[in-house]
């Protein structure tokens, strides 16, 4: 087991991506397995946002939504905002938050799996759903994502696989304010 305690300072990369055009591929299948379904909150209420981000987040150091005052986390979330949780035997197996605040650009802000749903084919479901839902608005001209090195392994090569192009990296440093055990992300 690898875990870097809380403290730690961390240095990473974020890369920042984009489309230019809906992509042609068609609204992806559900992978075989358990049903599952599609929730949208209009207006996510910050302790499910919490939920899902801690799900989701917890072995990739997503952090500073935890750390947030809760007023400003909520405006946030009740700035255009569009959370849609996916469902699976009845617990959530990951989600999506698209920002759509801004009338041409929509922001794919959040998207991941619970650890139990990685490997399953529900990512490329997943994902491919966000990125369609997010070119339905009226007059969007770009859908924007970033990633960084902390992330899954293989987030940027899923949304580049996916259709969204590199536009800009940087590097930065954090400091970890929580264990994180890396032995639990995947390869």
């Amino acid at each position: 087991m690898t875990v870097l305690p809380a403290g730690t300072e961390v240095e990473y990369t974020v890369t920042w991506l984009q489309m230019t055009s809906c992509p042609t591929y068609d609204w992806p299948r559900l992978p075989s397995g358990p049903p599952a379904t599609l929730l949208q909150a209009v207006h996510p209420p910050r302790w499910w946002f919490l939920t899902l981000y801690d799900a989701v987040g917890r072995d990739y150091a997503w952090e500073d939504g935890q750390q947030e005052p809760p007023e400003r986390l909520q405006a946030y979330l009740d700035d255009g905002k569009n959370m849609y949780t996916l469902m699976r035997e009845g617990v959530p197996a990951g989600f999506f938050m698209l920002d759509i605040s801004k009338d041409d650009v929509t922001d794919l802000t959040y998207f991941g799996l619970v650890p139990h749903a990685i490997g399953q084919g529900l990512g490329t479901y997943l994902l491919r759903t966000a990125i369609l839902t997010g070119w339905q608005r009226e007059g969007i001209t770009r859908m924007t994502v970033n990633t960084c090195t902390l992330d899954h392994p293989r987030a940027l090569a899923h949304y580049q696989k996916n259709g969204f192009i590199p536009v800009r990296r940087g590097d930065y440093k954090r400091t970890l304010t929580r264990d994180r055990d890396t032995s639990r992300i995947p390869a």
